[in-house]
């Protein structure tokens, strides 16, 4: 099961972190989660309340399949192109070039930490990614950013 949101979110935090694409892409669902476990894994010692992480890119484009057999015989048994519509095999989130995949929000004290997470997290992406930092001033922690 994906999670999407991590951590507590609190109107205290001094700094957003944002992953941002440098490519085009699709991402499957389980390098988003895949990602998100990375980042929750290096911020543990923050403890719940410490952070609030949310995996911004939302999967809801359908990968299909059209399987093949490549065995010996198999061509009695397929019917190639024909009807090829494909069987759903996961989920994908499409990513344009300068868009949020990760947000992050930490204490001050907490900056550093937040940049290894998030660098730990761009691993488990397929493309180039950015850490893009923010402060925030008192009246902007108190609204998430919309994605």
């Amino acid at each position: 099961m994906a999670r999407f949101i991590t951590g507590k979110y609190s109107t205290d935090y001094a700094y957003r972190l944002l992953l941002l694409s440098k490519g085009r892409v699709q991402i499957r669902s389980n390098a988003l989660e895949s990602a998100r476990v990375a980042a929750n894994k290096k911020l543990f010692p923050l403890g719940e309340e410490g952070y609030w992480l949310k995996v911004v890119s939302y999967p809801h484009i359908v990968l299909r399949e059209n399987k093949m057999i490549a065995t010996a015989g198999a061509d009695r048994l397929q019917e190639g192109m024909r009807k090829a519509f494909g069987k759903p095999i996961g989920v994908a989130a499409k990513v344009d070039i300068g868009s949020t995949v990760l947000e992050l929000r930490v204490k001050a004290a907490d900056l550093a930490l937040g940049k290894t997470a998030l660098h730990a997290a761009k691993a488990k992406l397929p493309m180039l990614t950015d850490i893009k930092v923010e402060e925030l001033k008192p009246a902007e922690a108190s609204t998430p950013a919309v994605a």
